[in-house]
């Protein structure tokens, strides 16, 4: 089986899946940072594809940014001109080839994540 990424967006405040939220993909190496892909949020809260498709896929270092702060406003969490969450990072290893899952559990002043399935 050949490795993959995939990862949704929960608004834990709201109870439903976060629709329309940019999230993009780096390959980190240290201190260097490559984007290598981006994807918005369905109704779902899910992006349409994995994020990292097998055949794209490597083991190694990621970074997912998570564009939080126009979700947020356009959902009352109206917090003048400096947000309190705008771009969350979450950054994670991947050692082996398989499916992993990376979801972000979203709401205004907080958020959470895990290894899912």
């Amino acid at each position: 089986m050949s490795g993959y990424l995939t990862t949704h967006v929960l608004d834990t405040a709201r109870g439903c899946p976060a629709e329309g939220i940019e999230i993009a993909l780096y390959r980190v190496s240290g201190n260097s940072h490559r984007k290598i892909a981006s994807a918005l949020t369905n109704a779902d809260g899910r992006t349409d594809a994995p994020i990292l498709p097998e055949g794209r896929f490597k083991t190694g270092h990621y970074e997912l940014i998570f564009f939080c702060g126009d979700y947020l406003r356009n959902h009352g969490d109206n917090q003048g001109n400096v947000m309190f969450l705008d771009q969350v990072p979450i950054r994670f290893g991947m050692s082996e080839e398989m499916h992993y899952h990376v979801p972000l559990l979203l709401s205004p002043y907080g958020y959470s994540t895990y290894r899912g399935s």
